[in-house]
């Protein structure tokens, strides 16, 4: 669920997010990997690094079970044409953590 931060920040200046699909040849193997890029102009980078804190900072526990229900996430969609250029891929950002339980969903793997 996409519950408003209260005087959230929104992406200001450029911000370009999209994924490259990378292939290459290496002694007959083919390797494939994807990379995410995040390109912006500095009042994009700044205006995303700041929602990322606010992200970060947003006291999930707080919030209403009816508009957040336990074990679910904070996020907030940034769009193409919208939020981010109309060349980026729709990104979500959100917390690892579910809301009171603490829990990371079932595909995360640490590093």
């Amino acid at each position: 669920m996409n519950i408003k931060i209260k005087g959230g920040s929104k992406i200001t200046g450029n911000l370009d997010i999209f994924v490259v699909h990378n292939e290459d040849e290496f002694e007959g193997e083919i390797s494939n990997w994807d990379e995410i890029l995040i390109h912006g102009d500095p009042a994009g980078l700044k205006s995303f690094a700041n929602l990322l804190i606010e992200i970060a900072d947003f006291n999930q526990d707080k919030i209403d079970d009816e508009k957040l229900p336990v074990g679910e996430r904070q996020h907030i969609k940034l769009r193409p044409g919208f939020e981010i250029s109309k060349s980026s891929d729709e990104v979500i950002v959100g917390r690892l953590d579910a809301k009171k339980t603490g829990e990371y969903y079932d595909r995360f793997i640490a590093k």
